[in-house]
């Protein structure tokens, strides 16, 4: 084997069997091992079990076992590209039933065995010249930043990336807090054409995130295009010369003017901590700050700590704490609801990274069942049902059913302290909010002597604690905040004048819209990537949105290459119907719902954040851009 460190028999034990076999037919060019009795029955929730007998299971490994010993002796690989019917079994089978049809091409595609419609495709040389001739500017070395980078390298068109901080990596370098980590799985939050077979945990930490992103800027050699600790001011278009001029700050607080002919805004919905508003905050006279600018010089061991909010990020911060501070006080307004992934900590076996480096294609598949089991993923159970009479708690009977069995899990963690099971199972709807990934370290911390769970409203912040509604004034060491971003506030603390000289945020008066959630009227050559309701609740990767995004961006600048047009703009007409209706769709699903409140909906109770269709529908969307979607504004032609 090429790693003594691993034997097959151990690399094969750790193996997601449906994508093994799957990689077997292009290793053996024998479709024979689509065996029906070898098809699996997923259990939702279930890890890596593929309803196939115990028996069965151990013939796969054992012909697998033969097919990869000769395959690492010498033997050719003999199916590198099966044909359209043998690839749509192959396709059936990993997802354990039959696929709709409408779904082939966007899977075939994704699964990317030959190339992908994301990859730029320039290859005439007039476009390409046309390309050479544009400037594009990047804000944000995060992982859009860096995909926008990665993508504009390839088609040869010239960009330069602006980054407040001093690295890249966006919030996987701003983000430090204990116990961060991502909430997707690894082997789908990544680059599509950059899989990592070595990560150490199925839903890595943030070290581990950040290594990546950095990994990836060297590989392509994006530093060079970069213009670290810098930040852009303002942008202006001049419509004179169709070009945007950018007010750049740089570390030393010296100003710079650059101009482009286009704009991409990478800096993400969640980059901007949102303080809660409470009488007396600024009054607290010890150490308090927001998770996502965690203090390490402030030493949490034996301290008296309180922590306001129950978010994501509180939800893996607390456990990470606990054990260690004298006593921890949790305020909660409203719980959060919990799906149980028992594996969210654990460790990728080193023989399932053995087989992802080792076996060809077992890494497509393996990522490929990953993305169809989350690409409708637990949809329909957020779905709400019009016709619905029940409780409030759900939207919808599969909604109520996938409530019993989330409320059934935490409960079931509590039976030991049936004091907190009021206090710990919501009653809105699942999915009315973002969903946590728990493995049990939450309620096991809820649960520890030193922890208490606070549910009385907050009313003020003395100089030395926290008082509540029912008169009680926790007294406190440190204060963390655990509340969230500013995620309706696009855009914010950038300047940007359109045509005419108007301003975006005025335009927008609170209410951000956008077509696709990438561009606006009035604001041509202009691109936001993870913009107004891009913002995925239940399904899939926010990687995969950002794909499809960067490729529609770059298929605008080759549509503006093509045409010879020196600006684009969407028509308010595609603009408005779009967003009619997003708001309208969004309203049937269990986000939308009138009894919920979360930061989805901005101040107006408008969804501005959440994508309301599949990920089918932003892929089928973003494929190219429509040129009758925009208005395409000609060069002047030269003065006789």
């Amino acid at each position: 084997m090429a790693d003594d460190l691993v034997t097959l028999d151990e690399a094969l034990a750790a193996a997601h069997l449906p994508a093994l076999v799957a990689a077997m037919v292009h290793m053996t060019g024998d479709a024979g091992w689509l065996r029906p009795e070898w098809t699996p029955t997923y259990t939702p929730l279930a890890r890596n079990d593929p309803g196939i007998s115990e028996s069965e299971q151990a013939k796969i490994r054992e012909a697998a076992k033969a097919a990869i010993t000769a395959y690492l002796a010498g033997e050719p690989m003999k199916l590198a590209t099966p044909d359209q019917p043998l690839l749509r079994r192959m396709m059936d089978y990993v997802g354990g039933a039959p696929i709709p049809e409408r779904y082939a091409d966007f899977l075939i595609d994704e699964l990317a065995l030959s190339g992908s419609s994301k990859d730029p495709h320039f290859e005439q040389p007039r476009l390409k010249e046309a390309a050479r001739k544009l400037k594009v500017l990047v804000i944000g070395a995060g992982m859009s930043g860096l995909l926008t980078g990665i993508r504009l390298s390839q088609a040869g068109i010239p960009f330069e990336i602006v980054e407040s901080n001093p690295d890249v990596g966006g919030t996987w370098l701003v983000n430090t807090y204990p116990g961060c980590r991502v909430d997707n799985a690894n082997h789908m939050y990544s680059y599509s054409f950059e899989p990592n077979h070595a990560w150490p945990q199925h839903f890595s930490p943030q070290p581990e995130l950040l290594k990546y992103f950095r990994g990836v800027a060297d590989k392509h050699d994006l530093k060079k295009h970069i213009r670290f600790e810098t930040t852009v001011e303002s942008l202006t278009w001049d419509e004179d010369r169709a070009v945007w001029r950018a007010q750049l700050i740089g570390k030393d607080g010296g100003r710079e003017t650059v101009e482009a002919n286009a704009v991409v805004t990478a800096v993400g919905q969640l980059n901007r901590p949102r303080l809660p508003d409470i009488e007396g905050r600024d009054s607290f006279q010890g150490p308090a700050f927001h998770s996502a600018q965690w203090r390490h010089d402030v030493d949490l061991t034996g301290k008296r700590v309180a922590v306001i909010g129950t978010g994501a990020s509180a939800f893996q911060f607390v456990p990470e704490i606990a054990p260690k501070v004298a006593q921890l006080k949790v305020f909660q307004r409203t719980p959060p609801w919990g799906l149980p992934v028992p594996h969210y900590h654990e460790d990728v076996p080193e023989g399932m990274k053995w087989l992802l480096e080792h076996v060809p294609y077992y890494d497509k598949w393996y990522r490929f069942w990953l993305f169809w089991m989350t690409t409708e993923g637990f949809l329909p159970m957020v779905k709400s049902d019009p016709d619905w009479t029940g409780p409030t708690t759900a939207v919808g009977e599969a909604n109520a059913a996938l409530r019993e069995m989330a409320a059934s899990a935490l409960a079931a963690q509590v039976q030991d302290r049936p004091d907190l099971l009021p206090h710990v199972v919501p009653t809105y709807p699942v999915g009315g909010k973002r969903a946590v990934l728990d493995n049990g370290v939450w309620l096991g911390a809820l649960k520890r002597p030193n922890v208490e769970l606070v549910t009385e409203r907050i009313t003020r912040i003395t100089p030395t604690g926290v008082v509540t509604a029912d008169g009680v004034e926790h007294e406190v060491d440190v204060i963390l905040y655990g509340t969230g971003f500013q995620a309706s506030r696009f855009l914010s603390g950038l300047s940007v004048k359109g045509r005419g000289g108007r301003d975006l945020h005025e335009a927008w008066a609170g209410d951000a819209r956008a077509y696709l959630g990438m561009t606006t009227p009035g604001f041509p050559n202009f691109f936001i990537i993870y913009g107004p309701n891009t913002n995925i609740v239940v399904n899939g990767s926010i990687i995969f949105f950002s794909e499809c995004a960067v490729r529609y961006i770059v298929g605008a600048l080759k549509l503006m290459a093509e045409t010879g047009a020196r600006a684009m703009e969407v028509k308010r007409d595609v603009h408005d119907a779009f967003n009619i209706r997003v708001d309208e769709a969004n309203k049937g699903w269990a986000w939308g719902s009138p009894n919920v409140t979360s930061w989805y909906k901005n101040e107006f109770g408008r969804v501005s954040q959440n994508w309301p269709f599949g990920l089918i529908d932003y892929w089928r969307a973003t494929l190219a851009p429509n040129p009758d979607d925009f208005v395409l504004e000609k060069q002047a032609e030269p003065v006789a």
